[in-house]
C-alpha cells in the first residue's frame, strides 16, 4: 500500500470515529481522551492493526493515537529527490533526533519508530483540529 493510499484510508477511519464522538456531544478534551490507546485498544479494534495483539506503535506509558499520523511526516509516492541511485520518498519535517532515514534497496524512508512526538497528549492539544486532513495537511509533498 502506498502512503497515499494509507493516508487516505486512514483519514476515512478518523473521520468515522470523531464523527460519532461529535454526534454523542463529546467535547475537545473527551475526544482526545477517547483516543487513548488504553480505550482504543478495547473500542476500535480495527483502527490499528496492531491492536488485535494489544501492541503499542511505540514504546510510552500514555500513547495518545489521535495522531496516528505525524503531522511532521512528508511523503511523496512519486518521490521527492534523488541521492545517487536512491530515491528518497520521505522525510521528517523538524529533522527528529529520534527519527533517521533508513534505505531499503533503491528507496529511502523515514523511519519514525523511535519518535513519539506526536503521541503525547499535550502534543495533540496543541495541534488538534476536528478535521485529522486539516493537522495533516502538509504531509503529502
Amino acid at each position: 500500500m502506498s502512503y497515499g493510499e494509507w493516508f487516505e484510508q486512514h483519514a476515512s477511519k478518523h473521520k468515522k470515529i470523531v464523527d460519532k464522538l461529535v454526534a454523542h456531544g463529546y467535547t475537545k478534551e473527551q475526544i482526545i481522551d477517547y483516543f487513548d490507546f488504553e480505550n482504543m485498544v478495547k473500542e476500535e479494534i480495527d483502527f490499528c492493526p496492531l491492536y488485535k495483539d494489544n501492541k503499542k506503535c511505540h514504546e510510552m506509558q500514555e500513547l495518545n493515537c489521535y495522531l496516528c499520523a505525524c503531522p511532521n511526516f512528508r511523503f511523496d509516492d512519486n518521490g521527492i529527490t534523488k541521492e545517487g541511485d536512491k530515491t528518497k520518498y520521505s522525510f521528517c519535517a523538524i529533522d527528529s533526533k529520534d527519527g533517521k532515514q533508513g534505505v531499503y534497496g533503491d528507496k529511502i524512508h523515514q523511519n519514525c519508530s523511535k519518535c513519539t512526538v506526536p503521541h503525547h497528549k499535550e502534543y495533540v492539544q496543541n495541534k488538534f483540529d476536528i478535521e485529522w486532513k486539516k493537522i495533516m495537511n502538509s504531509c503529502v509533498v
